[in-house]
């Protein structure tokens, strides 16, 4: 391809259309875990586990600079080249391509590529926050990867991050940065009153209660954009704890409900993506959800917000 040519996958827009790709959607949520894990293992502990969630980079979705004794290690999901790269600031590099193969088959070369680069690590290879955790050695059924799609998930994660990027901004107080859980693979942003919260009850499957109980140890209004369920997957919102009337309150844009089993609110991704102004239509569903739970819960909103720009 040339140089300074947009590919084939940005043709259609900025944001792309996420369809029939749900078999390599549940290979990166397994791979990504794989490379979370690494991360798990090598960082040190930080306040609802910051120290865990991935990057949306130029290429793909990466761990960022991880400290590995004297030097650093980076690992990268490069969905441009389709491979996972494995670096450190000493000049050592490894690489895994990436497709279609079994999560063992995965899971072995990552773990080997570490190691070649000469960064030991353990971690605990079993997935979390599935129904089935079949720990990766043992997941050997050899899963679809498909490069296109994955490229498509990765771009709409770009658009998704430049959009809540820009709110994130609007508030300055505690906010978390905008990174990606590998528990579900959704992208997020939270941002915090000051308060602490009661004691979350955890109940999420092949998780320690532990992991949400520190997650919410205090009042959040969160919002992030989750690629599973039907369709296209959806942004969404919703507060910890949820204050009274949160589910009635008047949110935009027209196409965002109250979804009662998730306790959250929800706009698809498909109403941002066909709108006359996705950016427009996104900012108004983070900013209306937002303030259900900061006006409804009594934030200090003149001490927490800064006006646009």
């Amino acid at each position: 391809m040339p140089e300074d040519q947009p590919s084939e996958d940005t043709q259609d827009g900025p944001w792309p259309e996420l369809a029939d790709w749900e078999d390599t959607r549940e290979t990166l949520l397994l791979w990504t875990q794989v490379v979370g894990k690494v991360r798990l293992g090598l960082e040190p502990m930080v306040n609802h586990w910051w120290q865990v969630p991935l990057y949306v980079s130029v290429r793909g979705l990466t761990t960022g600079l991880m400290p590995a004794g004297w030097d650093g290690l980076e690992i990268e999901l490069d969905v441009v080249d389709e491979v996972l790269d494995v670096r450190t600031t000493a000049g050592r590099h490894r690489q895994v391509p990436l497709r279609s193969q079994s999560v063992a088959d995965f899971y072995a070369a990552t773990m080997a590529a570490v190691a070649a680069v000469g960064v030991p690590v353990v971690v605990r290879p079993v997935p979390v926050e599935v129904p089935v955790a079949v720990p990766f050695p043992d997941d050997r059924h050899v899963r679809a990867y498909d490069p296109a799609a994955a490229r498509r998930f990765w771009l709409a994660l770009v658009q998704a991050r430049r959009v809540m990027t820009e709110f994130r901004g609007r508030f300055v107080g505690k906010v978390s940065p905008v990174h990606l859980f590998w528990g579900a693979l959704d992208l997020a942003v939270t941002r915090f009153s000051g308060r602490t919260a009661p004691l979350h009850p955890g109940g999420v499957p092949n998780c320690p209660d532990r992991v949400q109980q520190l997650a919410y140890s205090h009042e959040v209004s969160s919002c992030g954009f989750w690629p599973g369920g039907e369709n296209e997957g959806g942004f969404y919102a919703y507060a910890y704890p949820e204050p009274e009337g949160f589910a009635d309150w008047p949110v935009e844009p027209a196409a965002a409900y109250y979804d009662g089993d998730l306790g959250e609110f929800v706009l698809p991704y498909r109403a941002v993506r066909t709108a006359a102004d996705p950016d427009a239509t996104l900012l108004a569903f983070l900013q209306t959800t937002y303030e259900a739970a900061a006006e409804l819960a009594g934030w200090d909103r003149a001490a927490l917000e800064a006006p646009p720009g």
